[in-house]
């Protein structure tokens, strides 16, 4: 999981791309980078690792030029994540130079990387799946190229074979130096892409003023993983990027698209409305905020199964993706709705810090359970999802630590048994608390005295009820069904032997 952004605009890029990032932060805590290209098509990139606010300073901005540019946060997924030569964006300089973001996860890196020495004789510099990506489509756009000048045919056809020899999830954002930017998704469209749209009066942009030209209205362009950062940029939405489709935007402002996937099909990735995005977001045309309130009127009645009558005095979420579905599960079940743990903004959220102890030492930093709402009482606790255990098992001792008579806990989501191999770091079954256990194991690994789950089925009904046009969803780690095909038991041995815990 990471956050893209790219803009097409007629004034400096920079503070825009930068603004985004902001946006986009919950997606990525590890690195960030900005690239920015001048219509003579001189590039300018700067990558760090950390937060954006921490990032980038008054000199770094002053340097990236120019009115077209991209952004990425990463949270690591592949490669070593204290890298920073992992930070993306990633540049190839030929054909004619290209920078290109990639928010997903590659599936066929091992096939990719032979053929890019063997066939294609391209040198790869680090182990990053995004820079497989680049030069894939570097090499195909090489082999698209006609004539001395490059059209939006010539960038579609390269799209088309990309689709041909990549497998995995992608949604990317690249600037071509000299022409402008494209965007794809993957054909499945399992990572979000959302593009937008700004009418621009030349007679009131200081740029047009001082090239002399005040007549006509133009319009800008953004495309972005969610679609928070087009309205706060006062963007109008026009649609999310299709499955398998490419947009181009030349530097005069045009827009081209054409579908470049065979058989496309529209099955974005579930996590996604459980916990990645931001609630204010709308995807594939799913409100985050109201799937996740579905998530709890389902989840109540689960709740009401499998909890003793008069086992629970007030609901408390975990702060914050589970407070929309904590407010419905006590609204349905009649019960107070407290507030109990209390948020230090300041710390990253847990589950995309890399490695199991920074995860267990930052839980107590981000919360402290208020002993004024939980003595003396059976606490009904709600959570989004659980993942390795590792923040469950912490707040639940929190909560008895307060002086709660007893914890019920329960999950918004399904049991995690799967490894997710899409672009979120769940690559290890022996990591996921609920792989090979039953719910009662789970509970007594937990240290909770009642354990719910959200059902699979009701998930997916609470997702898909908010969109007549999505008709599946990627729910790979909750039921081991891996959408692209290609995702074997050999394969996944190889991730957990390989990938950073």
């Amino acid at each position: 999981m990471c956050g893209i952004v790219g803009v097409v605009g007629q004034g400096p890029a920079n503070q825009e791309v930068y603004d985004s990032l902001l946006l986009l932060q919950h997606r990525g805590q590890d690195s960030t980078g900005i690239a920015t290209a001048e219509p003579n098509g001189v590039f300018h990139i700067f990558k760090a690792k950390g937060q954006v606010r921490e990032a980038f300073r008054t000199r770094d901005m002053r340097a990236l030029l120019g009115n077209i540019g991209l952004g990425h946060v990463r949270y690591a997924t592949k490669g070593t994540a204290s890298s920073e030569e992992e930070a993306q964006p990633f540049y190839v300089n030929a054909p004619y130079g290209i920078v290109l973001v990639h928010n997903g996860n590659l599936t066929n890196t091992r096939e990719l990387t032979e053929e890019l020495f063997r066939n294609d004789r391209r040198h790869l510099n680090t182990s990053s799946d995004t820079e497989l990506l680049v030069n894939v489509l570097a090499n195909e756009l090489q082999q698209s190229i006609s004539g001395l000048e490059l059209d939006p045919e010539q960038i579609f056809q390269a799209v088309s074979r990309v689709h041909e020899r990549v497998e995995g999830s992608y949604a990317a954002i690249a600037l071509i130096a000299g022409y402008g930017l494209l965007a794809f998704r993957d054909p499945f469209g399992i990572r979000p892409l959302i593009l937008g749209t700004r009418k621009v009066d030349p007679a009131t942009s200081p740029a047009a003023h001082a090239a002399g030209s005040a007549t006509g209205a133009r319009y800008e362009w953004t495309v972005a993983s969610e679609s928070l950062v087009l309205e706060n940029g006062g963007f109008e939405v026009v649609r999310d990027v299709e499955p398998g489709e490419a947009v181009f935007i030349d530097l005069d402002g045009n827009l081209h698209t054409q579908q470049c996937a065979t058989k496309p099909q529209l099955v974005p990735c579930s996590f996604e409305y459980v916990y990645l995005a931001r609630p204010d977001s709308i995807m594939n045309g799913i409100s985050v905020y109201e799937a996740r309130l579905r998530m709890g009127e389902r989840l109540a009645d689960t709740i009401a199964k499998y909890t003793p009558e008069g086992s629970i005095d007030v609901v408390m979420p975990i702060p914050d993706s589970s407070r929309p579905a904590a407010m419905q599960v006590a609204r349905k079940l009649g019960i107070e709705y407290r507030e109990g743990f209390y948020k230090n903004r300041y710390v990253g959220r847990t589950f995309i810090m890399p490695g199991q102890a920074v995860r267990k030492k930052s839980v107590r930093q981000k919360l402290n359970a208020m002993s004024s709402e939980f003595k003396g009482k059976n606490v009904l606790l709600i959570d989004d999802s659980i993942v390795r255990g590792t923040t469950s098992r912490e707040i639940i001792q929190m909560a008895r630590d307060a002086g709660a008579l007893s914890v019920t806990f329960a999950s918004a989501a399904p049991p995690v048994r799967f490894p997710h191999v899409y672009g979120i770091n769940m690559p290890s079954r022996q990591e996921l608390v609920a792989h090979g256990r039953t719910i009662p194991e789970i509970a007594k690994e937990l240290g909770c005295d009642y354990l719910v789950y959200q059902e699979v089925a009701d998930l997916k009904a609470a997702i898909l009820e908010g969109s007549p046009d999505v008709e599946d969803l990627d729910m790979s780690c909750f039921d081991g069904r891996y959408i692209t095909g290609t995702v074997s038991e050999e394969y996944l041995a190889w991730v957990e032997g390989t990938q950073e815990s």
